[in-house]
C-alpha cells in the first residue's frame, strides 16, 4: 500500500552557506559540481508506504553495506531544472511529465512508484528553501536530482523491501564546457549498444549510464565530445547520443527524430521541440534513421542540420560525425538556423521571455 499522506517535513538545520558563498559559486558553477544547503528525503516500505517525508541538510547517507543499491543496481532518478525569471521568481518546465516518467522508470525497476503530488511537493519543498541558489545569469539554473533506490540490506535477488526517495539541487552552467550554442563532435559506435528490446532502454536507471561509459571514452580517444549509439539487433538504426534524443533538419525544412522502439528514453525535451518545431510551420516526422542515411545525408547535403536534446544541455549541435573508417562535416560545421530558432524558443519559454502557451511551466517559488 500507499501512505496517503506524505509532506515534507523541515528538520532542524544547521545554518547554510552566506550569502557572499553562494554568490561565489553561482558566478562559475559549472555543471554538477556544486550542491544546494539541504536535500529531501523519504523512505517507502510495503506495511507503511511512503513516510518520513523530510527536508534535512545536504550531507552524506548511510548505507549498509548489503544495500540493494550497491549489489544489484536497483535504482532510478531524473533530471529537470529550475529557472529564475526577470521578476525574481522560479519555475519548472514540464515537472508533471518528469514525475510521470519517475514512475514507469521505477515499475520498469521493480520499485514503488512515488505519486506525482509528491514528486512536485519535493520540489517545491526543496526550492523554497534554496531559492537563494538558483542563478539568475543567462542560460544558468538549478538543476534538480530526483532518485530512487532500494536501501534494504540483503544479498537475495528480489525488488528491495526498503527504499529511499533523495532529491538534490546543483546550480549549473552550461553542460558543454564549450558552451550551449557550440557544436560538438559524435563518434559512432558499432561495438557498443546502449539498450536492447525488452531491456530498460525506455528507463532513467544509472546502469543505462554506466554501460555508456566506455562507448564515452572510445569517443574521448577519437577526439569527440559524445558517443552515437545504434540498435541493438541490425546495428544501423540511430537511436541516442549518450544522454540525449537526436533530432535531423532536412533540406526542405522537415525535421525527423527517431520513433521510439521501447529502447530510447521518452524525453521531455525530445517531445517539446515536437510541438514547438510544428509550431513554427516545420514537417514533424518520428521514424528510424539509418547510420547510411545520415551519413549520405550529411555528404551531400540533404540533412542539413543534426541536433542533440536533454535537460542537462537543451539543444546542442552537432558539427561532425566520425566512424571507424571516416568522417563527415554537418552541414557547415556550425549551428544551424533551425536548431538555434528552435533553442531560441525553448529558452524564452524557460525563462519567461515568451508566453507559455502550452501551460508547460509550474512555478515553485
Amino acid at each position: 500500500m500507499i501512505a496517503t499522506e506524505l509532506r515534507f517535513t523541515e528538520l532542524t538545520t544547521t545554518p547554510g552557506r552566506t550569502t557572499a558563498e553562494i554568490a561565489a559559486v553561482l558566478a562559475d558553477p559549472g555543471f554538477g559540481r556544486f550542491f544546494t544547503d539541504h536535500m529531501v528525503t523519504a523512505r517507502w516500505t510495503p506495511e507503511a508506504g511512503w513516510h518520513d517525508g523530510q527536508l534535512e541538510p545536504y550531507g552524506p547517507i548511510a548505507l549498509e553495506p548489503g544495500a540493494a543499491v550497491l549489489h544489484y543496481g536497483q535504482e532510478v532518478f531524473e533530471g529537470l531544472k529550475a529557472y529564475r525569471h526577470a521578476d525574481g521568481s522560479v519555475w519548472s518546465f514540464r515537472p508533471e511529465a518528469n514525475a510521470e516518467r519517475f514512475v514507469r522508470s521505477a515499475e520498469r525497476l521493480a520499485l514503488p512508484a512515488l505519486p506525482v503530488d509528491y514528486f512536485l511537493d519535493s520540489l517545491e519543498t526543496l526550492v523554497r528553501a534554496d531559492v537563494a541558489w538558483v542563478p539568475s545569469a543567462p542560460e544558468a539554473s538549478l538543476y534538480l536530482r530526483p532518485f530512487m533506490f532500494g536501501s534494504e540490506s540483503f544479498l537475495g535477488v528480489r525488488p528491495a523491501r526498503e527504499v529511499r526517495y533523495m532529491l538534490i539541487g546543483s546550480p549549473a552552467g552550461s553542460y558543454f564546457a564549450s558552451g550551449g550554442a557550440t557544436p560538438v563532435s559524435i563518434w559512432l559506435t558499432t561495438e557498443y549498444t546502449r539498450a536492447a528490446p525488452g531491456g530498460t532502454g525506455e528507463a532513467k536507471c544509472g546502469g543505462n549510464y554506466a554501460a555508456s561509459l566506455l562507448a564515452q571514452q572510445e569517443a574521448a580517444a577519437h577526439g569527440c565530445e559524445q558517443v552515437c549509439f545504434v540498435d541493438a539487433i541490425e546495428r544501423q538504426w540511430v537511436e541516442e547520443i549518450g544522454g540525449m534524443n537526436l533530432y535531423f533538419v532536412h533540406s526542405d525544412g522537415t525535421v525527423v527524430t527517431p520513433s521510439l522502439t521501447g529502447t530510447i528514453l521518452e524525453g521531455v525535451t525530445r517531445s517539446s521541440l515536437l510541438r514547438l518545431a510544428a509550431d513554427a510551420g516545420h514537417e514533424v516526422v518520428e521514424r528510424r534513421v539509418s547510420v547510411a542515411e545520415w551519413q549520405q545525408g550529411a555528404a551531400d547535403g540533404s540533412i542539413s542540420e543534426v541536433f542533440a536534446c536533454g535537460t542537462a544541455a537543451v539543444v546542442t549541435p552537432m558539427g561532425r560525425l566520425r566512424w571507424d573508417g571516416g568522417e563527415v562535416q554537418l552541414g557547415d560545421g556550425t549551428a544551424g538556423p533551425v536548431t538555434l530558432a528552435l533553442r531560441g524558443a525553448l529558452l524564452d519559454i524557460q525563462y519567461g521571455r515568451t508566453p507559455d502557451t502550452h501551460g508547460w511551466m509550474r512555478r515553485l517559488a
